[in-house]
Formats: C-alpha cells, structure tokens, sequence
C-alpha cells in the first residue's frame, strides 16, 4: 500500500520544493487538487523538480476542457515525469460547471464516459497508431495534422483515474477507465459495500478484475506523539466531514452508517449560517467512522485494517496541509509510509 500526500494547486516554486521534501521523507507521491489553482502546472513543477515521485492530479476538472486540450497536457506531463503522472478526472458538481466555468454539465455519466473514450482517441493518434477519428454526441475530434500532434513519447500513456461516488461512476471508473479516486468521505461500509461491488461490476464488462485498477483512497488520518497533535487533526477532520456532509450527494453514505438525520442537520446549521454548529452535529462515534486517529505506530495498524484490501494507494488529506504549515512537518509521514509500504 503507496501513500501519497493531498495538496492543491500551488505557486510553482513552492511545488518545486514539497517535490525535494516529500521525496526526502519517503512519500510515494503527490496528489494535486484543483480549487484556485489549475492542477497541471502544479504538476508540471512537480516533474521538473526530477524527484522520484509519482505525481497525480486528484482530480482536475474534466468538462471545461476539451478531450484535445487534456489529452496534450496529460501526454507532456507523462514524458516531463518519466512515466510517472497520472491523469485523475472528475465531473465536478453542476453549478461549477454551469456557473462558475459557464460550461454544459449534462449528463454527466455519459458525458464523462464519452470524455474517456475521446482521450483514448487522442492518445493514439499521438502515437501514430491511427488517424483522430472520433464522432460522439458531446465532442467531435477529427483534425490532428502531424504538425499539431505532439508526436510518440518514451514513455507509457499516462493512466486515467476516474473520480467517483455514486454507483454509475464507479462502474464507468471500472470498465474505461485505469483507476479511481474514491471520494475523501469514505468509510469502511461503503468501501465494501458500495464502491468494491459496482468497480467489480464495470470491470466485468471489460474483461477485467477489480485487482487490475488503482483504487486511490483519501483519508482524513489525525496522527500524532505530542500533547495536542491529534486533537488537532480530529477537529480539522470533523470540520471537513461536515462539509462534505453538507451535500445532499452524500446523504447515502451516513445513510450507511445509521445515520440519515445528520446531513438534514448540517444544511439547516448552514442555511442558519452557523458553521462552527456544522462541526457540531459530527459526534466523535461518528466521526470514527470517516477518521483514523492516534499515535503513527496505532495510525498505520488502523490503515492496514480499513484499507487494506481495498486501496493500492491512501492518500493522506492532512500531510499537504501540515508541510504547507510547517516544511519539517513529513518526517513522520514518510515514515508512515516506509512502514504501509512495508
């Protein structure tokens, strides 16, 4: 089991030195976000840095770009890290799209299964191995002159992960595509109830197992050896799982859990504007449930037992943050990491 630090986009310089710090402590690699900043020059600064880490977008917004215009980042961003980047997608929610990127949103299932076949399209008329020919109802690539294609790279095609929720996704994730960003609010019921069925189900369609994916898995870890250090961490977590609990998306997932009356009480705490009262309605019983605590020996035994089995790779939530605060801050980190690994 990798495990690999969450930041978001960054100014390039900084990225360029969490490259030498996370690899210095032993991170496998480096999950990047895209909220303010866009995700790929985050990534590119992270490749040229020339460290031995893989690097991820986790995800970046798919529909306000062109299947074209990612396909041609993704595949320089593939031969600037030497194989080592890996193209994670995702829909986004619709007033992003609609309002914020002024771009079409529906149906996002089909229009996302589309945007992967168009990328696969792209990849190999890079490579020369067929003309672009590519007719689908929500894009059209048919034009790709020698002098406009990037040409062959040295390396592999850069995989494609998919983030997904819901079932329909997650099948889509297992079928097209190579692996899957699970959603940050994860627990252990939905990973085995909910996610590991339906990419079960999607692969099957192409032949495949559940073992021939990445399944990339976030996870809010609230670690510590000082007085002080895991409170702080469990609170940013029950900050972040009423957040998220907010979207009437996810009201399945606490639905799980025994919970359905939480998410109708954060949104009425944030309709009233009360945002330290969302925290509120996140019990310590139910935040077990989304966040492992405790000291970094106890830390890596609860992550072998919630997601061994089920992730290739855990994504710490908090170490990005934590180095953004403080740049010594990854010596436990990678530590923890030496001992997944392990």
């Amino acid at each position: 089991m990798q495990l690999d630090l969450m930041v978001p986009g960054l100014p390039l310089r900084q990225a360029t030195e969490l490259a030498r710090d996370a690899a210095s402590a032993g991170m496998a690699g480096v999950v990047v976000t895209e909220t303010g900043r866009t995700a790929y020059l985050t990534c590119a600064a992270l490749a040229l840095a020339g460290e031995p880490l893989d690097i991820l977008t986790g995800i970046a917004v798919a529909f306000p770009r062109s299947p074209m215009v990612t396909a041609q980042v993704a595949w320089e961003l593939a031969e600037a890290s030497g194989g080592r980047f890996r193209l994670g997608l995702g829909s986004q929610v619709r007033a992003h799209i609609e309002r914020r990127f002024g771009m079409p949103y529906d149906p996002p299932g089909p229009r996302m299964r589309e945007y992967l076949l168009a990328l696969r399209a792209a990849f190999r008329a890079f490579r020369g191995e067929e003309p672009l020919s590519f007719e689908g109802r929500y894009w059209s690539l048919r034009l790709l002159p020698a002098a406009w294609s990037p040409g062959p790279i040295a390396v592999p095609d850069p995989p494609v992960d998919l983030a997904a929720v819901n079932p329909w996704m997650l099948r889509l994730a297992g079928e097209l595509a190579d692996g899957v960003h699970v959603h940050p609010l994860n627990t252990e019921p939905y990973l085995r109830e909910t996610v590991l069925p339906a990419l079960a189900e999607g692969a099957a369609r192409a032949g495949r197992q559940v073992a021939d994916l990445t399944v990339i898995c976030p996870a809010f870890v609230a670690a510590g050896d000082r007085p002080g250090q895991v409170e702080r961490w469990w609170e940013r977590a029950r900050a972040q799982v009423a957040f998220y609990g907010s979207t009437p998306n996810y009201r399945f997932l606490f639905e799980q859990l025994g919970r359905p009356e939480v998410p109708e009480r954060i949104r009425a705490r944030q309709k009233a504007g009360d945002l330290a009262g969302m925290a509120k309605e996140v019990d310590d019983e139910l935040l077990e449930q989304f966040c492992v605590a405790g000291d970094w020996a106890s830390v890596a035994d609860a992550l072998r037992a919630r997601y061994g089995g089920v992730a290739s790779r855990v994504v710490s939530y908090f170490a990005g943050q934590a180095w953004l605060e403080d740049r010594r801050a990854l010596g436990p980190w990678g530590e923890l990491a030496r001992a997944l690994a392990g």
